[in-house]
Protein backbone atom coordinates (compact mmCIF):
# COMPACT_ATOMS: atom_id res chain seq x y z
CA UNK A 1 0.00 0.00 0.00
CA UNK A 2 1.53 3.31 -1.06
CA UNK A 3 0.57 6.82 -0.07
CA UNK A 4 -1.01 8.91 -2.84
CA UNK A 5 0.69 12.30 -2.53
CA UNK A 6 -1.16 13.70 -5.55
CA UNK A 7 -4.50 12.96 -3.90
CA UNK A 8 -3.30 14.70 -0.72
CA UNK A 9 -2.34 17.78 -2.75
CA UNK A 10 -5.76 17.77 -4.45
CA UNK A 11 -7.52 17.53 -1.07
CA UNK A 12 -5.45 20.36 0.43
CA UNK A 13 -6.02 22.49 -2.67
CA UNK A 14 -9.77 21.92 -2.51
CA UNK A 15 -9.84 22.76 1.21
CA UNK A 16 -7.96 26.03 0.55
CA UNK A 17 -10.29 26.93 -2.33
CA UNK A 18 -13.41 26.32 -0.26
CA UNK A 19 -12.11 28.27 2.73
CA UNK A 20 -10.78 31.07 0.55
CA UNK A 21 -14.16 31.46 -1.14
CA UNK A 22 -15.76 32.34 2.19
CA UNK A 23 -13.26 35.14 2.84
CA UNK A 24 -13.50 36.39 -0.75
CA UNK A 25 -17.30 36.38 -1.00
CA UNK A 26 -18.22 37.48 2.54
CA UNK A 27 -15.25 39.17 4.26
CA UNK A 28 -17.46 41.21 6.62
CA UNK A 29 -19.47 38.15 7.68
CA UNK A 30 -16.30 36.13 8.22
CA UNK A 31 -14.93 38.85 10.52
CA UNK A 32 -18.14 38.74 12.55
CA UNK A 33 -18.12 34.94 12.62
CA UNK A 34 -14.49 34.76 13.75
CA UNK A 35 -15.22 37.30 16.49
CA UNK A 36 -18.22 35.18 17.55
CA UNK A 37 -16.03 32.06 17.67
CA UNK A 38 -13.32 33.82 19.67
CA UNK A 39 -15.86 34.53 22.40
CA UNK A 40 -16.81 30.86 22.80
CA UNK A 41 -15.20 28.62 25.44
CA UNK A 42 -12.45 26.24 24.27
CA UNK A 43 -14.57 23.22 25.21
CA UNK A 44 -17.25 24.24 22.68
CA UNK A 45 -14.63 24.86 19.99
CA UNK A 46 -13.15 21.43 20.69
CA UNK A 47 -16.61 19.83 20.29
CA UNK A 48 -17.18 21.72 17.04
CA UNK A 49 -13.79 20.55 15.78
CA UNK A 50 -14.55 16.95 16.70
CA UNK A 51 -17.93 17.17 14.99
CA UNK A 52 -16.25 18.53 11.87
CA UNK A 53 -13.71 15.70 11.87
CA UNK A 54 -16.46 13.08 12.24
CA UNK A 55 -18.53 14.67 9.47
CA UNK A 56 -15.50 14.80 7.19
CA UNK A 57 -14.67 11.16 7.85
CA UNK A 58 -18.29 10.19 7.19
CA UNK A 59 -18.24 12.06 3.87
CA UNK A 60 -14.99 10.36 2.89
CA UNK A 61 -16.44 6.96 3.83
CA UNK A 62 -19.60 7.61 1.81
CA UNK A 63 -17.54 8.85 -1.13
CA UNK A 64 -15.49 5.67 -1.14
CA UNK A 65 -18.66 3.57 -1.25
CA UNK A 66 -19.73 4.97 -4.64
Amino acid sequence: MSFDWILLLYALGLALILEGMLYFLWPEKMSEFLRFLSERPPSLLRKLGLGSIILGLALLFLGRQF
